[in-house]
């Protein structure tokens, strides 16, 4: 049997719940689809929302040919062989067939890069469907070519709808006595998603015996005795990520990457995990050792130019990498502290011998007059103020205990002597 979130999954846009945005009177995918005119475009926005299901109803409504592939599952291979049966079948004058891409962000650049043609040549209109910013995750030349829609999570009255649907045409759920006492627990657990909505219904229904009722201490219970095991949008996915970022800085190589495994086994986007990588790479290992940054940024670079799943390996290296080595915030805590500094002494005036000069006028009012280039004396250093007058003396980066940061400290007293 189908699970009730398939089961009840709309056909048509009347149907269709939430996003009035975009689907509602006279909104734009709405007049696209009366046109019968469609671009390529790609539904931005959280899982449970209705990206897959509103790209069938327009391939359904348009009577076009629709083709989907899986970015998790589908290679460079598999995009040219849709995008030549796309081509193959296609008759004289017959609509472009639409093909649908889910979890787009998952694609490599080369898997991109392989679409781009047929998209250019109208051999397919594209549906790209993403949970990530696709600024950051889509090919600038495919997001050229393309409209980006941002979906929104399900508003109270949506899930609202949507729970009465289910009660009321579902076949399977009107076997049940369902009694709904209370909904705020069932709908701040469903965070907005429609699917997530009705696997909490579907789930309370196989545990209740006799008649199901739904409140917000029933509802907790069976979610705490039936956790998901990995929610890659909910709670667990922060308190996942947490206890990999504080594995990595407590120098723990074993939990870091047993954390690491859980996000990958569940599903988590493997660009959000290397861009973490980075993150921890520069504030929790930072000047300790300067590697762990070039290691982080090669990582996030080579899961881009070979994609999954053979990129879980370069995540764990980088994570044991990472875990393994000396650790630091100085660099951290440097920053934020000039900030604070910024945030109370305001706008400072450079000093004069700092300022840049390209006009005469500048030069006459003194605008790097009595600049020292540091290239012309011994150690290509020269001692001379560089803050504001305001703070010359002010020490933001504090050096700490380690090796790397002490070869770094000793050469800076050599050569400011006092200062340092």
């Amino acid at each position: 049997m189908q699970p009730l979130a398939e089961r009840l999954r709309p056909q048509t846009l009347d149907d269709y719940i939430g996003q009035k945005h975009l689907v509602g009177q006279g909104a734009v995918l709405r007049r696209m689809l009366d046109s019968g005119a469609i671009s390529s475009f790609i539904l931005w926005g959280p899982p449970g929302v209705g990206k897959t299901t509103l790209a069938k109803i327009i391939a359904n409504r348009l009577e076009r040919p629709f083709y989907t592939l899986s970015a998790v599952t589908s290679g460079v291979k598999d995009v040219r062989e849709v995008i030549d049966k796309a081509k193959n079948n296609r008759f004289f004058n017959s609509a472009t067939p639409i093909l649908f891409i889910d979890e787009i962000h998952r694609f490599s650049k080369s898997q991109q890069d392989s679409l781009l043609g047929a998209v250019e040549q109208g051999i397919v209109t594209l549906i790209g469907a993403t949970t990530e910013n696709p600024s950051f995750e889509v090919i600038t030349p495919l997001l050229s070519r393309s409209q980006v829609y941002v979906l929104k999570p399900l508003e109270e009255s949506d899930l609202q709808e949507l729970l009465t649907r289910a009660l009321t045409t579902d076949v399977e759920l009107k076997k049940y006595e369902i009694q709904i006492a209370e909904t705020e627990a069932l709908f701040r657990f469903a965070g907005g998603d429609a699917r997530k909505l009705l696997n909490i219904i579907e789930l309370m229904v196989n545990a209740a015996e006799g008649v199901v009722l739904i409140n917000n201490e029933t509802v907790t219970e069976r979610l705490q005795q039936n956790p998901a095991a990995y929610d890659k949008n909910g709670e667990q996915h922060y308190d996942i990520i947490s206890a990999f970022i504080k594995s990595i800085r407590g120098s723990d190589p074993d939990a870091a990457i047993y954390w690491l495994a859980r996000m990958v086994a569940g599903g988590e986007d493997p660009k959000f995990i290397a861009r973490r990588l980075m993150i921890s790479a520069a504030e929790d290992i930072g000047l300790a050792n300067p590697n762990a940054l070039l290691i982080a940024n090669a990582c996030f670079e080579g899961l881009q130019k070979i994609g999954w799943p053979e990129g879980r390996i370069l995540l764990a290296e980088a994570t044991v990498y990472l875990a393994s080595s000396p650790k630091s915030n100085s660099a951290y805590l440097a920053i934020d502290k000039a900030l604070a500094e910024v945030e109370q002494s305001g706008n400072l005036p450079v000093p004069l011998h700092l300022r840049n000069s390209p006009t005469k006028l500048m030069k006459k009012l003194g605008y790097g007059a009595d600049y020292k280039y540091s290239h012309d004396y011994p150690n290509n250093f020269v001692e001379q103020q560089y803050l504001p007058e305001k703070m010359k003396n002010k020490h933001f980066w504090l050096p700490q205990n380690n090796p790397a940061e002490q070869k770094l400290s000793d050469w800076l007293r050599k050569l400011w002597k006092n200062r340092f």
